[in-house]
């Protein structure tokens, strides 16, 4: 009766859990804030400087200048907007999803400081001087023609000023001297004598002055249309900035562009997700069940805790979240292989989960502390599209070992003593042949497919094999070295995605007409992919230009990143501070947790594994831009989480023995440790590569070369964990064992949750 009781609760368990997924799934999804690469927009890196030359830039002025940022966006009609002060002279601004990207440039790039000055560029009024809010498009009642007006505060001080200029009436020169110029954004060397007669003169208007007008009221005239005039009021209306605003850093991207984009990397992930779900099954059959509703609920639970930090979900961060299913699926796999283990030694099943749930704690902790430590390096060194890959890194490990460790091993306790399981083995994946009989105490060594394998014997070919492919990767790298992408060298990249496949001349002569002359590069799986680089910087009128031609001409999107040689250095310089910070933080733990000895050849695993990476990128000359330091820190969570996994279970056999006064005895550990966790790392290898591939076969093109990153170090990852972190442990450690015995004391076992 209990255990009916037990089974019922199970399915209200699974029922509610279904019934709220399935009415609020759909309202979470849509949420969601997107980022920008996936549905369309831009970012911009603003370095904020003083107007004066002595002046300073400080936090109030830089809050300042955030709300006024603010305030213009608002009149575009935009409530998503991110706009962000970084470091002491910086702002970040992201808009996605906007319409018209040209014009939220004019309006945010323009510090709008609205000056009324005579001909010799004396300044008789500025902003301070206008009501705010005053500004409004109208039309002239003579011309019918668009006009800004706007309201003055003090009418007798304009008179004044109106007297002075018709008084000023000299016709002998030039150009009139009763005008009155209007000025945006007047700078040092600017002159209304540079720019009288030109066709687009820097100066809005200089009307004429012939009375005196003792009145608040103002027309702007000029050149207007109904949309520049609005917009010039707009911009009046929000303000001046008072600071000036350079461009240091921007990604453009076609609205088409990021919604082709959101489309295959959602399509990539559910495919991906869904050969796990049936690989999970197949392998680990009532488990495995048990594990694909406990990964549904995890990934309803990522997207219910991001939407709720009100993130900002990017292609990154969505390659973050399948891979977090990775990690998800991993924590059960190494508790279901601790049970399989207990089950074959001839354990009852409940004892056998009590055993396995408990035994696999321990490694689950080290392996997700470790992974995090490199997703919290890189939100701090990473730029915003990476800091959003860090964050859902972070939220998914979390989550991942809250659902594994508490919800997996929940449900599967309500089976555990049903008879439905009772003497059904193979329900876990386990033959009765494998079962050996309880009383028999005899050590039996660790199979593989029911046959003894030796790892340990074979090192030094290991060790050849990984010699010879760092020579071959420090030869490619010293020849061809690596070829940086724009992050890393500055200038601009543009790329050019259509529906059906491009022409390389077509594309160029478009560019050519355009005055931006280059050869692309096409590739994706259609050929209808364009990717040209600029070592120089393209304007934002360019930027315009350039979407709106391949849009009419191509029918196709374009996203467009521009990156200055400060930003560029920087990037660099952040990219090794990661690397190098991650590394010391992991050695730290793992020695604490471990040994030094085991902490120092972790580190070289983990170099071994970002080596191949760098390599393999400098033999195929693919693009190295910031999104592959991600995936570097991403594989070297990886790998030391497989490395922590093997490493557990050698400390836990060396801990049975209790003491190893001989090389062969250690060998002996380590290579039982190594075919006791074969099992678990190739199927975790699978199962995130199975997501990998998702990506690169699948899924957008701006991810193609980070999924080939993730997908090499998995491989470079899973091998340097299994033949050479724990054998170079092995070599090292072994060669001082008869002076120093290795010893590790037992300790009391820390027990899993109960449940």
């Amino acid at each position: 009766m209990k255990n009916r009781g037990r089974i019922i609760a199970f399915f209200l368990i699974v029922l509610v859990f279904a019934g709220t997924i399935g009415t609020t799934i759909t309202g979470i999804t849509k949420d969601i804030n997107l980022g920008l690469d996936l549905q369309g927009g831009f970012e911009i890196l603003y370095k904020v400087e003083p107007i004066e030359d002595e002046a300073k830039v400080d936090q109030e002025t830089l809050e300042s200048t955030v709300r006024i940022l603010n305030e213009r966006v608002n009149r575009l009609g935009i409530s998503e907007a991110n706009i962000d002060i970084e470091g002491e002279n910086r702002i970040r601004v992201q808009l996605a999803g906007i319409k018209d990207q040209e014009e939220a440039r004019e309006l945010l790039s323009t510090s709008a400081r609205l000056s009324f000055r005579n001909v010799q560029d004396e300044e008789l009024l500025n902003g301070n001087d206008i009501v705010r809010n005053s500004a409004q498009q109208d039309f002239d009642p003579n011309t019918n023609q668009p006009i800004v007006t706007l309201q003055l505060k003090n009418a007798s001080e304009f008179a004044d000023i109106t007297s002075n200029l018709k008084d000023n009436f000299n016709p002998e020169t030039p150009y009139p001297d009763n005008l009155l110029v209007i000025w945006m954004d007047f700078e040092k060397g600017d002159s209304f004598a540079a720019e009288y007669g030109k066709k687009d003169p820097k100066y809005i208007s200089a009307p004429s002055v012939d009375e005196t007008l003792n009145t608040t009221n103002v027309m702007i005239t000029g050149d207007f249309t109904p949309e520049s005039a609005q917009r010039l009021a707009d911009i009046i209306n929000a303000g001046s900035l008072p600071v000036n605003m350079t461009e240091l850093y921007s990604n453009t991207v076609g609205a088409q562009f990021g919604e082709q984009a959101l489309d295959k990397t959602v399509f990539a992930g559910i495919i991906g997700i869904s050969i796990i779900f049936l690989f999970i099954l197949a392998f680990y059959r009532f488990p495995g069940l048990i594990a694909v509703i406990n990964l549904s609920i995890y990934i309803y639970l990522i997207l219910l805790v991001f939407e709720l930090m009100n993130g900002v979900l990017t292609l990154p961060g969505i390659a973050a979240l399948i891979l977090g299913v990775g990690m998800a699926v991993d924590a059960n796999i190494i508790t279901f292989e601790r049970i399989k283990e207990e089950i074959r030694e001839g354990k009852s099943l409940f004892a056998s989960f009590k055993a396995g749930t408990s035994n696999s704690l321990r490694a689950i902790v080290d392996a997700n502390i470790t992974t995090i430590l490199a997703a919290a390096v890189l939100f701090m060194f990473g730029t915003s599209s990476i800091k959003g890959f860090a964050t859902m890194l972070i939220v998914s490990i979390v989550v991942s070992f809250l659902t594994a460790v508490y919800g997996s091993r929940l449900l599967l306790s309500l089976w555990i003593r049903s008879k439905f399981l009772k003497n059904r083995p193979e329900l876990f994946g386990v033959k009765k042949k494998e079962i050996k009989d309880i009383k028999d105490t005899t050590e039996r060594e660790a199979t593989i497919f029911n046959r003894e394998v030796n790892v340990v014997q074979h090192r030094k070919k290991y060790f050849l094999a990984s010699a010879i492919m760092v020579i071959l990767g420090a030869i490619s790298l010293g020849l061809f070295q690596l070829n940086p992408g724009i992050d890393f060298t500055s200038g601009s990249r543009i790329q050019i995605q259509a529906e059906e496949s491009l022409n390389a001349d077509e594309v160029q002569d478009g560019l050519a007409e355009l005055g931006l002359e280059a050869t692309p590069v096409i590739s994706g799986a259609e050929n209808n992919v364009a990717v040209v680089r600029y070592e120089r910087v393209i304007n934002e009128d360019k930027i315009a230009e350039v979407q709106n031609y391949f849009q009419e001409n191509f029918d196709a999107a374009t996203s467009v990143s521009i990156v200055s040689p400060i930003v560029g250095e920087e990037l660099v310089k952040n990219a090794l501070y990661a690397l190098a910070i991650a590394s010391v933080g992991m050695i730290i733990y793992v020695t604490i947790r471990f040994e030094l000895f085991f902490g120092i050849t972790a580190i070289i695993a983990l170099v071994h594994d970002a080596f191949f990476i760098l390599a393999i990128f400098s033999f195929t000359r693919l693009e190295f831009d910031v999104t592959i330091v991600a995936a570097v820190l991403t594989i070297i969570g990886y790998s030391i989480n497989d490395t922590i996994v093997t490493f557990d279970r050698i400390r836990e056999n060396l801990r049975k023995k209790k003491r190893v006064k001989s090389f062969k005895e250690l060998a002996v550990i380590v290579n039982r440790s190594l075919v006791q966790t074969l099992t678990r790392s190739i199927n975790t290898t699978v199962t995130t590569m199975i997501a990998v591939l998702a990506f690169l076969f699948l899924g957008a093109e701006s991810i193609t070369s980070f999924a080939i990153a993730l997908a090499v170090g998995l491989l470079a990852g899973t091998y340097s964990s299994l033949f050479l972190a724990s054998q170079l442990w092995l070599v090292w450690r072994g060669k001082n064992i008869k002076e120093k015995p290795v010893v590790f004391a037992k300790k009391k076992r820390t027990e899993g949750p109960q449940v």
